[in-house]
């Protein structure tokens, strides 16, 4: 297995803070080159699964988020497992509990069409599907950019107050929100929880895409709704940046079709409305958590608020969230061994006397993660190819 420096463990931390940190700039805080940032930036890219996503936030993109649990027979799960992860409203697509059993989160338009048509028409007709059941995530604790703290362990307060600081005063990548209509800025949104990826799967069937404005409509806020409404190009944008949150301002504006100048700006506007934000893929085994289960609990109404945010400030968790069903707290424990999810389930989840029930599945395979997979015999993205003058921000 990959061994991790401080270094490595450094830059991963760094991209956690500001995934289109440049690269000079996470050097500075780390105390070394540039180029040694690039070259471990391509090593954990090709050895530890790392990938910088850039993904909507579902409340500020109008997105209602499903988490299914479907048991199939061991003949078809695997199959079905990757179906489900070629499709454009699905990420954390996991296989569980022996391997019969898939978890995937669905991303659905959120209002009246807010239920999947995957639950409705394309999951009945699957062979081989023994049962299913559907949990709408009603808000999230923990996920997104507030995820699981076992990569947030390398840098001082002070080296992080660094790139914060300058990430939000970089003009480049932020830039004051719009008041809204009241003449107040707005409201930071809510956390993110876990989110989508892009391409589609014809053999599952193709969700039906948002209806958005045209390409040289501005971004604005909708009235009613409190988010803003996004025009077509910001939606080419951000499907660009959930393949690589690096890309260059050169490769997105070639992928949108928009000028670079254009591109700055629309992403500018995008992160400090908090309609976008960069999260960080790498493999849990190599920051040393290598037991993975996903844990159902029941929570009585009245405590499941104060429940959460415990549960929020837990090491071992990378998600926490509200959701319908039999059980109404779902998280995401990544322990370092089954000894220690053992620990974790009786001292710290068996002294919060609010949870009457709880049953873990363990989490034995990740087909996907928060973005689109990426299919094999892919070129690099310009953000990590070794090219001489290497791209020393992801601009």
């Amino acid at each position: 297995m990959l061994t991790l420096d401080d270094v490595d463990r450094g830059l991963i931390h760094a991209l956690s803070i500001d995934g289109r940190a440049p690269f000079g700039r996470i050097a500075e805080v780390l105390g070394t080159s540039a180029q040694t940032v690039a070259r471990r930036y391509r090593r954990l890219r090709a050895e530890a699964a790392l990938r910088v996503v850039g993904l909507p936030n579902p409340d500020r993109a109008g997105q209602t988020q499903w988490m299914i649990r479907l048991t199939a027979t061991p003949s078809t799960v695997r199959d079905l497992a990757h179906s489900l992860a070629r499709r454009a409203d699905t990420s954390w697509v996991k296989l569980a509990s022996g391997g019969t059993e898939i978890f995937a989160v669905i991303h659905a338009p959120s209002g009246a069409q807010a239920v999947p048509s995957l639950l409705l028409h394309d999951i009945p007709r699957r062979a081989g599907i023994t049962a299913v059941s559907a949990h709408c995530l009603l808000h999230t604790y923990l996920g997104g950019p507030t995820g699981w703290r076992g990569r947030l362990e390398t840098l001082t307060d002070q080296q992080q107050q660094q790139l914060a600081q300058a990430r939000d005063t970089d003009p480049q990548t932020r830039r004051p929100s719009p008041p809204d209509q009241s003449g107040h800025p707005p409201s930071p949104p809510p956390h993110p929880s876990v989110r989508q990826s892009t391409l589609t799967d014809p053999s599952v069937g193709q969700p039906s895409p948002p209806p958005h404005p045209s390409a040289d409509q501005p971004t604005s806020t909708h009235p009613s709704a409190g988010r803003p409404t996004l025009a077509r190009v910001d939606h080419d944008l951000i499907d660009a940046l959930r393949h690589d949150g690096r890309a260059t301002h050169a490769d997105l504006a070639a992928a949108t079709g928009v000028s670079q100048a254009t591109v700055a700006r629309r992403l500018a506007e995008l992160r400090a409305s908090g309609t976008i934000f960069f999260d960080v893929e790498v493999a849990p085994a190599v920051l040393g958590a290598t037991t993975q289960a996903l844990l159902w609990m029941s929570v009585q109404p009245g405590d499941l608020d104060r429940v959460a945010t415990t549960l929020a400030g837990h090491r071992e968790l990378a998600l926490v969230a509200a959701t319908t069903g039999r059980t109404n707290l779902l998280a995401n424990a990544l322990c370092r061994s089954p000894a220690d999810l053992h620990d974790y389930l009786t001292h710290r989840l068996g002294g919060l006397n609010a949870i009457h029930t709880l049953e873990t599945a363990p989490v034995l395979h990740t087909v996907k993660a928060a973005g689109p997979l990426i299919p094999t015999g892919t070129r690099a993205p310009s953000s990590m190819r070794t090219d001489t003058k290497f791209p020393d921000r992801a601009s």
